[in-house]
């Protein structure tokens, strides 16, 4: 399971990078937000697909199958940028529904695969496998990205994922179940009530997604002024609309995004490595979950006073290593006592739509942004006013979760 989500993330990063170039070379920071919306629109009809889905195939098929699907559409965009169609919009899209979908269905199924006990133990390691491929594929996109085009990044992520679906049964068969009806959970298919009908129908369920919406808000708001910048620095430094600029403004995006992904995943890996089980054994799984919206705290209240593409790219990468490690375990390990159909539906639902739904939100922000001049400082507030409902969140979930894993009655 290690090396399958080592594999997955690489092939992510390839994937992420090719997707900065072509959007934001194409479109820039505004549209990569708008575009955002789109996704929670599609969403609505994929999510309650996959769970039709997930109701008739048992768990490695449905890994496998969907993995293989997305796989089978990297070879359609390589083909599509080698005739020469602009592809950003449409790849952005593409790629916002992707990363969300299998990661979430990745840790589904661990949290399927293993018990309770197990997943408190194991997620932390198998989260140092995330955090590394995520460095290292960041690390390969900038060598690729400097010599060919993204069509090239596409080319390697695609080959990756087709061994990632190759692990997936490997991995069911060699994995120890110390729960009876453990094995039962990986060969049967889950009931079908639908994703979002299970959020409805419970509160910790709804709790966990508004976790969800509230840290995208956060997070995808200091994306977009962080490509803001970028792309200003971009068009400074290499002016014109011909062919050569172009590309010139495409490398130095490409770079500068892999740099930035770089230090990121080294950071997160770091982290993941040396402080995640540590943290889980000092302050729990819940507790571990105020690190994230604590930080961000502090980095916005920073942006306040003295904005700069230093002092953004320096909260970004704090934001961003500590969500991959810290928070993003502590997440996964949130849907350990849920029930099957809770972890295959309601958890796509919630990494996905509810993602998404936090994408909207920000795209209504930049458009109000744009239109009233909101300066970066402007930005900085709203994330803290959000930041601060995301605190409040934290603390009902963690209350919930401790009288759900004490519970007798589990889920």
């Amino acid at each position: 399971m290690t090396l399958l989500v080592f594999l997955l993330l690489a092939a992510y990063y390839l994937i992420k990078t090719a997707r900065e170039v072509l959007i934001l070379t194409e479109g820039g920071a505004e549209v990569k937000s708008y575009s955002s919306a789109g996704q929670a629109v599609l969403l609505l009809f994929l999510v309650p697909a996959y769970a039709a889905f997930a109701s008739r195939a048992s768990p490695v098929r449905l890994v496998t199958s969907v993995t293989l699907f997305f796989a089978s559409n990297l070879v359609m965009f390589v083909l599509a940028i080698g005739a020469g169609l602009r592809v950003g919009v449409v790849f952005f899209l593409w790629v916002g529904i992707f990363n969300l979908m299998v990661i979430a269905q990745f840790w589904a199924f661990a949290a399927d695969l293993y018990s309770e006990e197990q997943g408190r133990r194991l997620f932390p390691l198998i989260g140092v496998g995330a955090s590394l491929g995520a460095w290292l594929g960041a690390v390969r996109a900038g060598t690729l990205i400097d010599t060919g085009s993204p069509a090239r990044l596409l080319t390697g992520a695609c080959a990756t994922l087709i061994i990632c679906a190759a692990l997936v049964p490997v991995a069911s068969r060699l994995t120890r179940r110390t729960e009876p009806d453990a094995r039962a959970a990986v060969v049967a298919p889950a009931v079908r009530r639908g994703g979002f009908t299970l959020v409805r129908g419970d509160r910790y369920l709804m709790l966990l997604a508004a976790l969800t919406f509230l840290l995208n808000v956060v997070n995808t708001s200091g994306e977009y002024l962080f490509g803001r910048y970028i792309v200003e620095q971009a068009q400074t430094l290499v002016p014109g609309s011909d062919g050569a600029a172009q590309a010139a403004r495409e490398r130095f995006v490409g770079e500068t995004y892999s740099r930035f992904f770089g230090v990121v995943n080294l950071v997160g890996f770091l982290l993941q490595a040396f402080a995640v089980s540590r943290l889980f054994a000092w302050l729990g799984v819940g507790r571990s979950l105020f690190i994230h919206p604590l930080i961000a705290l502090g980095g916005y209240m920073l942006m306040l006073r003295s904005p700069s593409l230093g002092l953004i790219a320096a909260v970004k990468v704090a934001d961003n290593s500590v969500n991959y490690s810290i928070g993003n375990t502590a997440r996964q390990a949130l849907w350990l006592p849920t029930s099957r159909e809770a972890k295959y539906q309601a958890k796509q639902a919630i990494d996905s739509f509810f993602v998404r739904a936090g994408d909207v939100a920000v795209a209504a922000l930049v458009l109000a942004g744009d239109r009233l001049g909101f300066s970066t400082s402007t930005f900085a507030a709203v994330n803290l006013v959000m930041t601060c409902a995301w605190l409040a969140v934290v603390a009902l979930l963690t209350a919930s979760h401790t009288r759900l894993t004490m519970s007798p009655a589990r889920r």
